[in-house]
């Protein structure tokens, strides 16, 4: 089913992703495990059904006009992606503000779509953050740049309705019956819309929220560098109801790498570096699981856009040691930290 009934071309194929069932991941568990696989946007991307979102309601309005408007955003990568492509198809000017730690293939991607692309390389000088120091950098772009639109996928709406889609579409797959939802947080647009979607139809869905060691949204900070992105925030998004997690789950870097690693080798699903979050936190949670409960993993995007990083073996041994037995163990070997919180 289309995104959305009014889009056309390349844009007519973001939404209606597969729902798969992952039978290998923990075979032992007693519940079918199912994946939402959001790869398979056209952008490669959970973050086109944001993008697409953001902007189709604005050129609806009038408020964005092709050939005239430029759209500035802040992005390490799927967002960016989603936006230049569909800035592209609708042939608007993009200038999308990255950092030091997006990849090489991410900013040729990027330039490929002919988005112009603004390296952001000094931290902010308060937190030491790349992001504030981005976010600093569109503000000043938009000021200066006649006819600009900031979609701030960190406060705007239509990110999170965008997600009560994403919602709607696990729900008719499994005919309304989702026990445990899991879910990686950063903008909070994911994690809000199908919460948004579970409180409306009266879904009795435990929402799992996974945020990274050392992000913002759910705890203090803890003095620590990621180095993947995807989930996780460095600054509070206003998006944010921390209501909308039933519980929060924190994974580090290394039990990212280990989550990808296992769900390639066991079910040959290719993901990135937030999927491999949602895996390790689904193995934390799994002695608390009902048997025969209905069990989703939402994934965001596919692992090509990391070959140099998480499935490059040396980049790994470089960062964290000789690790490769924590996917050959077929025993759970990661730990996340888990907080239950609760609705507010």
């Amino acid at each position: 089913m289309p995104y959305d009934e009014g889009t056309k071309g390349i844009l007519s194929t973001v939404g209606g992703t597969p729902l798969i069932e992952l039978e290998r991941l923990l075979p032992g568990l007693g519940s079918r495990v199912f994946a939402k696989v959001e790869r398979f946007n056209p952008g490669g991307s959970i973050k086109d059904r944001s993008a697409l979102s953001m902007v189709l309601a604005r050129i609806r309005s009038g408020e964005l006009v092709p050939g005239k408007s430029t759209v500035i955003e802040s992005s390490s990568g799927n967002l960016a992606i989603g936006l230049a492509q569909i800035c592209g198809y609708f042939g608007l000017r993009f200038i999308c503000v990255v950092d030091a730690r997006t990849t090489r293939q991410n900013v040729a991607i990027l330039r490929a779509y002919g988005a112009e692309v603004e390296i952001v390389v000094d931290p902010d000088p308060v937190t030491g953050e790349l992001l504030p120091a981005r976010l600093r950098r569109v503000a000043d772009l938009v000021a200066e740049t006649p006819d600009a639109y900031w979609p701030d996928q960190y406060s705007n709406p239509l990110n999170p309705i965008a997600h009560q889609n994403t919602m709607r579409e696990i729900a008719e797959a499994l005919d309304g019956r989702v026990d445990q939802l899991v879910v990686a947080a950063g903008t909070s647009g994911t994690l809000g819309g199908c919460a948004e979607y579970i409180r409306r139809h009266g879904m009795n869905t435990t929402v799992n929220a996974v945020d990274a060691i050392g992000s913002v949204l759910f705890a203090p900070p803890e003095r620590v560098t990621r180095l993947i992105p995807g989930h996780g925030a460095s600054v509070v998004p206003r998006l944010l109801r921390p209501s909308d997690a039933d519980r929060v789950i924190h994974v580090g870097d290394l039990d990212c790498v280990v989550g990808c690693r296992r769900l390639v080798r066991q079910e040959a699903v290719l993901a990135g570096g937030s999927s491999g979050a949602v895996v390790a936190a689904l193995e934390r949670i799994a002695p608390d699981i009902i048997p025969g409960s209905n069990v989703v993993l939402v994934l965001p995007d596919g692992g090509d856009r990391y070959l140099e990083t998480i499935y490059d073996d040396d980049w790994v041994r470089r960062q964290f040691g000789e690790v490769s037995h924590l996917w050959k163990d077929p025993r759970p070997a990661v730990t996340p930290h888990l907080v239950d919180i609760g609705h507010g």
